[in-house]
């Protein structure tokens, strides 16, 4: 299916959208620019667009962002990552470095630096990032790495120790062997954290042997989870799954394409821990696909109008009903 956008209208809207801080409420991503894109590919007009915009805006309270800070001169861009009070001086670095360069140009060479973060505020940053590339908005991008570099969330370092060598190639199986995560933290990224603490998700996941099969097995088996489970956490690893995909055709070489699903592979491994999955009752009867995006697009919850233009995109590229089922999922 060939998106059709009206890509100045959603740019107005990107533009209108990022005068607002990337989070709000306690420490909750704001998800307005990647949901306003999402209603515009499942075929959203303008006064649905700016409906959705301002109830958004109220339902959440929004506040202005920050203003920038300039970077300090001869300061390394990478030197602070994981600092959360350097959004201000991020966003300022990374609208002026796309700019100047290019959107290509700049995640080929920050993406290597980036991907060891990659859960980063549950994996919003990647999925920001992925959003403008998709809207094709420059200064969306930049947003979204400037989220991403200052919520940075390394998780471990990849090298295995010499008991543990990679042997396994469907990541389902190495993820039946991870035991849920004990974290009374309130957010997915402070329980991915947690559950990094002693590495044994790392030990355990370093057994996957990542290769050109491995994006769509994490996809399938992301779409298979949310849909079982219900699960929120879930449904963020089917979003990144997808976005990750999406990034994935800028790394710039194999060997570091290879290396970034090895961090991605990470981050997701311990994503599943943080979610403590559940069963859910089943969703007996998957809604025909014009009826799941009719319901997405008169949705608040931009949670399930992401999940459903993830899910749609997904079916497609790859083919499989458990992207059918996790979008009925969603709306049930």
């Amino acid at each position: 299916m060939t998106e059709v956008l009206d890509r100045p209208l959603l740019h107005r809207l990107i533009d209108e959208a990022g005068v607002f801080d990337p989070e709000y409420g306690a420490g909750l991503s704001n998800h307005l620019p990647m949901a306003l894109l999402a209603l515009a590919r499942l075929g959203a007009g303008e006064s649905r667009l700016r409906e959705f915009f301002r109830a958004y805006v109220a339902d959440k309270k929004l506040l202005p962002a920050r203003a920038c800070v300039p970077w300090p001169a001869g300061d390394a861009w990478a030197g602070r990552l994981g600092q959360r009070h350097a959004w201000p001086m991020y966003i300022g670095l990374f609208e002026r470095w796309v700019a100047r360069e290019g959107v290509a140009d700049v995640l080929a060479q920050v993406l290597p630096a980036l991907m060891p973060g990659v859960g980063a505020a549950a994996f919003h940053g990647l999925i920001r990032t992925a959003a403008g590339v998709q809207a094709g908005h420059s200064g969306e991008v930049a947003q979204g790495l400037a989220h991403w570099a200052a919520f940075h969330l390394p998780l471990g370092e990849l090298s295995l120790p010499a008991s543990v060598r990679p042997g396994v190639a469907d990541p389902a199986q190495v993820l039946r062997g991870l035991r849920a995560g004990t974290s009374g933290a309130a957010s997915i990224a402070g329980r991915m954290r947690d559950a990094a603490a002693g590495g044994t998700v790392n030990r355990q996941s370093a057994r996957l042997i990542v290769d050109a099969a491995t994006p769509e097995r994490l996809a399938r088996a992301a779409a298979f989870a949310y849909a079982e489970s219900g699960n929120f956490t879930a449904l963020h690893l089917v979003t990144a799954t997808r976005a990750m995909r999406v990034l994935a055709r800028l790394v710039d070489g194999d060997e570091a394409l290879t290396q970034a699903w090895r961090w991605f592979w990470q981050a997701y491994a311990h994503g599943v821990v943080a979610a403590r999955l559940q069963p859910a009752p089943a969703v007996l009867v998957p809604r025909p696909w014009p009826e799941l995006v009719a319901t997405a697009l008169a949705e608040r919850d931009e949670h399930v109008i992401k999940l459903v233009d993830a899910a749609r995109e997904q079916e497609q590229h790859y083919g499989g009903s458990e992207w059918h089922r996790a979008a009925s999922r969603a709306v049930a």
